[in-house]
């Protein structure tokens, strides 16, 4: 059955917000030291901090428990949003969803933040729709060889990454951009044009980005396992999965796996690219799963708990929040706010991250007492469906 309208909070389910605010919680942990340029500091810079001992620490412990996890999360999480979509819309809504996605992904790309992944997650959208008709067995080999994909690539040695780096590196030298100033650039630019300057080719960067880590397979695989998990609604009847048998096996794979793959990503990948996007595969993936199954064992034994309602008040606004992030980094850390990058050590930048979600939380809160929609998923359905919406809440 189809519907013409978005979905109603009364149609919502908790548990699948309550996840996307979890996984925003995460995507914070893992962009804000990128936000903070702590990440483009030199070994010998990042020892200088005051707070140097702990933060190799907390940088192990990213690794472990951050890196990759959590946008491995919202990638199923958009897999399941799609299965949703088709069950009320059309697929050429859900196409029309994903062009204004790109077009929002690339003006957050070219000029607020060289990090963004909406532009990646619009085209995989657009090819999961090619998909949605494959059966389920087909889907799930489908989904399984493309999250494989990556290491077979890099066995191989097969990236077109290489000619996009030099090319990114030939128009930032033209800038006076240098390996040796590229986060004192960004901190001391004192007007957007500065800034500017810099993410006029930082997309350039993202591509080659995008290109050596095999992102497309990647997260489109994600999405072809989400979309399954969507299609059979596997969400509402929590109560009858093995949770617990999925869990024990999620994090008695992903554990160990992540141990090994922080090591190696802090080691500086001594068994080279193939064993390290082996330990990424075989890591990432399954603790993002025992992530999602502990939740979800969670609510079904507090279902009416308020931490839930809390968490899930930032994922019903998920592209309002990633978006809000990106400008609360930049004006924390850039030249044209605080200018704070560089000058915090990694375990205060993960503490800023927390404490900006925390604030996330209650602003959603407060926003959604009052308004039906986060304000940029008011303007993309509105752009989507081609008509205009009610932002005020009915009483």
């Amino acid at each position: 059955m189809q519907t013409n309208g978005p979905t109603s909070a009364r149609e919502r389910y908790v548990i699948l917000d309550a996840l996307r605010g979890c996984a925003l919680l995460g995507i914070a942990l893992a962009n804000f030291p990128e936000f903070a340029l702590w990440t483009f500091l030199s070994a010998d810079e990042q020892a200088a901090l005051p707070t140097a001992q702990v933060d190799t620490v907390v940088h192990y412990l990213q690794y472990l428990l951050v890196d990759g996890k959590f946008y491995t999360l919202f990638s199923l999480l958009f897999g399941i949003g799609f299965a949703l979509i088709l069950q009320r819309h059309s697929l050429l809504l859900f196409g029309r969803r994903m062009l204004v996605l790109l077009l929002i992904g690339v003006a957050h790309l070219l000029f607020v933040w060289n990090g963004d992944i909406l532009a990646l997650y619009a085209v995989g959208g657009l090819l999961l729709m090619l998909m949605n008709r494959l059966r389920d067995r087909v889907l799930a080999v489908v989904g399984v060889l493309l999250l494989l994909l990556p290491i077979g690539l890099d066995a191989l040695g097969v990236s077109c990454a290489d000619a996009l780096y030099g090319a990114w590196w030939r128009v930032a030298a033209a800038k006076g951009i240098t390996a040796d100033n590229f986060a004192s650039w960004l901190r001391d630019a004192q007007s957007y044009q500065q800034m500017y300057a810099f993410l006029q080719q930082g997309a350039v960067e993202r591509m080659w980005e995008f290109a050596e880590g095999h992102r497309l397979p990647k997260v489109l695989g994600l999405f072809i396992l989400g979309y399954l998990i969507g299609r059979h609604r596997l969400f509402a009847s929590l109560e009858r999965l093995p949770l617990r048998r999925v869990a024990v096996w999620s994090l008695a794979v992903g554990v160990p796996l992540s141990v090994l793959y922080a090591w190696s990503s802090v080691a500086g990948r001594p068994f080279g690219a193939t064993v390290h996007a082996l330990l990424y595969a075989f890591s990432v993936v399954p603790l993002a799963v025992g992530y999602a199954v502990l939740l979800c064992l969670l609510y079904l034994r507090r279902p009416d708990s308020r931490w839930f309602r809390l968490l899930a008040a930032p994922g019903r606004m998920a592209l309002t929040c990633y978006l809000s992030q990106s400008l609360v980094g930049i004006l924390l850390f850039y030249g044209v706010g605080l200018g704070l990058g560089t000058r915090l050590g990694l375990v205060w930048v993960e503490l800023v991250a927390v404490a900006v979600f925390v604030l996330q939380v209650v602003c959603c809160q407060w926003w959604l007492r009052r308004f039906r929609f986060g304000p940029v998923e008011w303007g993309w359905r509105m752009l989507t469906y081609g008509r205009r919406f009610s932002l005020q809440r009915y009483k």
